[in-house]
């Protein structure tokens, strides 16, 4: 069976359209990456074209042997759909979780994401604490997100119940929250490593003055999260541009009883 058949790539492939067409990947901003089933990789091995092996920069033990969809280095979003094989690539990852090889794609020289370190460690985070449940990340640069992050407090607590209390939908669809990261370098460690931190209980987190990250079960659901946050953040900044104080807001109480209604936990210290 070929790659761009599979129902996953085409998944992908739509994701990272609709993300374009968000305005959300300016440039070559943004990446994505999907972490292939033992099942699905099976399938399509026959494509695979063993390369060298080059190291991640990291170490990631708990991704032995997975194989990853993910975006291209230097690549734009707006071509994915048109040169998937150009702009994407599969790779997986060695027996001891310090190494990488191109097994698809890429066919003119490209290297994975400049995040791949990033990707990585979250993948290998999330995986862990939900039980394999996870599979994509997904970072781009909505617009609001980022220039909430030049307004609030870059705390977790006051970006959570600031986009809480301004979209109802919002605790339904993270009620863990949302993390938030100050700024760091693109593509380093740093960056990596204070966002697997954050992963440990958030499914989304802030990076300042820089986008989003998301991860998810799913492409529907991580694409969902990320537009949700953007949506929350955008009526946010409407409220505070019409130069007038909130004259009524979502109470303690009734989060309570939204979480109550829902079967959904809400972390209290998000509600003061």
């Amino acid at each position: 069976m070929l790659i761009q058949e599979t129902e996953w790539f085409k998944g992908f492939v739509r994701m990272a359209d609709d993300g374009y067409g968000m305005g959300w990947h300016e440039c070559n901003g943004g990446n994505l990456s999907y972490r292939i089933r033992e099942e699905e990789a099976e399938v399509v091995k026959e494509s695979f074209k063993n390369r060298e092996w080059k190291d991640i920069g990291t170490n990631v033990p708990g991704l032995c042997g997975e194989f990853f969809l993910i975006t291209g280095s230097g690549k734009f979003f707006r071509n994915i759909s048109l040169m998937p094989e150009d702009t994407l690539g599969i790779i997986e990852v060695d027996s001891t979780g310090s190494r990488y090889r191109l097994v698809w794609g890429y066919v003119n020289g490209a290297v994975p994401t400049s995040e791949l370190i990033t990707h990585l460690m979250n993948h290998q985070v999330k995986k862990r604490v939900t039980e394999g449940r996870s599979r994509v990340i997904y970072h781009a640069h909505p617009s609001d997100i980022i220039a909430l992050s030049f307004i609030l407090p870059l705390e977790d607590e006051v970006f959570t119940r600031e986009l809480w209390g301004i979209m109802t939908e919002c605790p339904i669809v993270f009620p863990k929250g949302i993390g938030v990261v100050p700024w760091l370098v693109p593509g380093s460690v740093e960056l990596g490593k204070a966002t697997a931190k954050l992963m440990e209980k958030y499914d989304a987190a802030v990076w300042a003055h820089h986008g989003m990250f998301a991860t998810g079960e799913d492409f529907d659901h991580t694409f969902g999260l990320m537009h949700t946050i953007e949506k929350s953040a955008g009526i946010l900044i409407r409220q505070m541009s019409a130069g007038r104080e909130k004259l009524s807001c979502i109470t303690a109480d009734q989060f309570r009883s939204l979480a109550d209604r829902y079967g959904i936990s809400l972390d209290e210290r998000f509600l003061q």
